[in-house]
């Protein structure tokens, strides 16, 4: 289990929605220390305070724990709808063409 990966995921998906630590702790009912300490990769979070903290940011618990879970290719596709969930028609469209853009140099590479 990757918990620095996981805890750096939970800050990230916590800042977009722009809640303190102490906000998060207080919705979820744990401490703001414990918060901390999670997303420093310094505590192992249980799969009960887990859940908590996933459904307060609105994230699925695979999400969080992908450096941590094999993928396959439906797994892949859940990850891609996650990451473009909220994500505003420009941003997508931005990130359609940086995937096409890479793909295009590898199909190049492998010539």
């Amino acid at each position: 289990m990757d918990y620095i990966a996981l805890g750096k995921r939970i800050r990230e998906e916590r800042l977009k929605l722009n809640l303190t630590q102490e906000k998060l702790a207080e919705d979820v009912h744990l401490s703001a220390t414990y918060i901390g300490q999670i997303e420093r990769g310094e505590r192992h979070v249980t799969l009960e305070n887990l859940v908590l903290i996933v459904n307060r940011l609105d994230i699925t618990v695979d999400y969080i724990l992908m450096d941590s879970v094999n993928t396959n290719n439906n797994s892949l596709s859940t990850l891609w709808n996650q990451l473009m969930d909220k994500r505003t028609d420009i941003e997508k469209s931005m990130a359609v063409d940086t995937i096409k853009l890479i793909f295009s140099y590898l199909d190049q590479q492998n010539k």
